[in-house]
């Protein structure tokens, strides 16, 4: 769009300035100031670009396509460079800077030697819109701001690139992508709801290792979108190797082993329904727990006794009994 309405700008532009007579001082003078301020307001809008781009630190490995040319084949296979997001973002603010402060140069220098008037006059209309076509300039002035999920370069993920991408690293060497690395990429970058997810399918051979490293104070009470399950709950009802430590590291971090899921259900009713001992012993000093009614209206212990789980319901039992002799 841009580009578009450049060219219908450009042409009369072009045109006007042919037009302006050189010779007269004033129109020379009023050409200078026009340009001069318009060269300012741009060279700062460069400058203030340049600053907010430094302060980019993603290290995120992003693939960016060609800059389009007007004649291009638009069914040709696409080249993409494979780059730090970070490192590029500044790189097109550097490449910004050395344009804009070029051209500054060459305009100037072509009014001072050789007289020239009717480039004066073009590059004080057309230097805005020139700078309007940077992705950065878009992206802070026009748009929601430099970031990775705003795509504002048209790059791509390791996710969304297909087949017939073609990936070449800085100098231009093919970069081989496998399937292998394609998982491996995958796989990084799965989300927290998987990961819980992943983790409860595989029940007591889980490795809790790999959703330990995902849990933090802030996403320690994450609920899943179906059934609002939370971590403190899978690893109650869990049953696998390490779930006591599991659970305490996560209470640590601010779990709240009372939040309930759509059936009812706290932390300690799960370890009662799946018969998890270990997740029962670890959640017995929450009191408050062993009175709570799911749905239907049954605590912890009801739930282990109606499964069948005797050992749970024992446990859960014995602490109860503890509580009352301590009031």
């Amino acid at each position: 769009m841009v580009q578009f309405n450049k060219m219908f700008v450009m042409l009369p532009v072009m045109f006007a300035a042919r037009k302006l007579d050189g010779e007269d001082p004033n129109i020379v003078n009023m050409l200078r100031i026009a340009y001069a301020v318009m060269q300012v307001v741009c060279v700062s809008a460069v400058l203030y670009v340049y600053l907010k781009a430094q302060a980019i630190k993603d290290d995120k490995v992003v693939y960016v396509p060609p800059a389009a040319t007007p004649f291009a084949d638009p069914n040709a296979k696409k080249k993409y460079t494979e780059v730090a997001y970070g490192a590029h973002v500044v790189s097109t603010a550097r490449s910004l800077v050395g344009s804009t402060l070029f051209g500054v140069a060459l305009t100037v220098g072509l009014h001072v030697y050789k007289g020239m008037v009717v480039g004066l006059a073009i590059q004080t209309v057309m230097g805005p819109l020139n700078l309007a076509e940077n992705a950065l300039v878009k992206a802070l002035f026009l748009g929601q701001g430099i970031a990775p999920e705003h795509k504002i370069f048209d790059e791509k993920t390791a996710d969304d690139l297909t087949p017939d991408d073609e990936v070449v690293d800085g100098s231009g060497n093919i970069v081989v992508r496998n399937a292998g690395t394609a998982v491996k990429d995958k796989e990084a970058k799965k989300s927290l709801e998987d990961i819980l997810l992943d983790t409860w399918d595989a029940g007591a051979k889980a490795d809790l290792g790999s959703l330990m490293e995902a849990l933090n104070k802030k996403n320690c009470n994450y609920q899943t979108k179906a059934d609002h399950w939370t971590p403190i709950m899978i690893l109650a009802g869990l049953g696998a190797k390490g779930t006591a430590s599991a659970i305490r590291a996560v209470l640590d971090m601010g779990a709240n082993p009372a939040v309930v899921d759509v059936e009812g259900w706290n932390a300690l009713h799960w370890a009662a329904f799946h018969n998890s001992a270990e997740g029962a012993r670890a959640l017995t000093s929450e009191t408050q727990l062993l009175k709570v009614q799911d749905k239907e209206g049954n605590t912890p212990v009801e739930t282990a006794r109606k499964e069948g789980n005797d050992e749970v319901a024992n446990i859960l039992e014995a602490a109860l009994g503890e509580n009352k002799k301590s009031k």
